[in-house]
């Protein structure tokens, strides 16, 4: 596949196992060849072993939908808010500017990059249950500040973008990174969107990393749900929803391999488009 000349909008997932150093070298070769990029980051790994170390142990819970997630209460939410938006967000800065990006770490908090409504409450499933858990601070990104992304990409700068956003009312809220990335590139119309993981991509038998799915044609993007496992269901639902919103070619990729992103653009991972 031939490399567009568009914006490419690439999340970088948060699971153990992913190599920053060769991403961020691909970055910053991409950048020196004048191309633009979004950067999302998640850090669901990091912020599960600080969460431990500091006695508040993380709870990952099952919606009635069939998606997992993180239970955040206000104290995982500033927990997660100090990893993702300051630790990771900040190394990955450090790391690119060490490389002459001119990277901004950023939250969706800042400036109002995203908006999106809290759930207050959150049904889930368990022991077969149906229950709901209240004081629940997580939303789902409905605006995107454009013009102050515009703004950053004109002016050089590479967005590095930690999950949170913030509410009508102005409340800090934690946001799935994989549908936050998605929601960033249909708003900008970016030609792509890569999704970074520590999987090949889309496996037909999960977790043998041979069966993988290379490719989905867009209008049976829903028929493939079933090999979704864990995660990968929220990445699958990211990829429908920015090509709905627009995004020409959506790639579950290998966030382990050399130079990962100019693999993921060859075609190498599972292509919808």
């Amino acid at each position: 596949m031939e490399l567009s000349s568009g914006l490419i909008v690439v999340k970088i997932g948060g699971a153990a196992g992913i190599d920053l150093e060769p991403l961020c070298d691909d970055v910053a070769a991409f950048v020196g060849e004048g191309r633009l990029l979004v950067l999302v980051h998640g850090g669901s790994h990091e912020t599960d072993v600080i969460a431990e170390r500091l006695g508040k142990p993380p709870r990952h819970v099952t919606s009635v939908s069939g998606h997992q997630s993180r239970y955040t209460d206000r104290e995982t939410l500033e927990i997660f808010a100090m990893v993702v938006a300051g630790r990771i967000n900040k190394s990955l800065v450090e790391r690119l500017q060490r490389r002459g990006v001119r990277a901004l770490g950023l939250s969706g908090v800042d400036g109002r990059l995203l908006e999106g409504k809290r759930k207050s409450s959150l049904k889930i499933v368990e022991d077969g249950k149906v229950k709901v858990l209240r004081d629940e601070w997580s939303g789902i990104v409905e605006r995107v500040n454009v013009p102050l992304f515009r703004m950053l990409l004109d002016q050089g700068y590479v967005p590095v973008v930690a999950p949170l956003a913030i509410s009508s009312a102005g409340e800090m809220v934690n946001v799935d990174g994989d549908r936050a990335a998605a929601a960033i590139a249909a708003a900008l119309g970016a030609d792509i969107l890569v999704l970074l993981t520590n999987v090949p991509g889309l496996l037909r038998a999960f977790p043998d990393e041979s069966t993988l799915i290379p490719r989905i044609p867009r209008a049976e993007i829903e028929g493939y749900s079933p090999y979704a496992q864990g995660r990968m269901k929220r990445k699958l639902l990211g990829v429908q929803e920015a090509l709905n919103g627009g995004v020409r070619r959506a790639i579950l990729a290998d966030g382990r391999a050399d130079s990962p992103i100019r693999q993921a653009l060859a075609g190498r991972g599972t292509v919808v488009e």
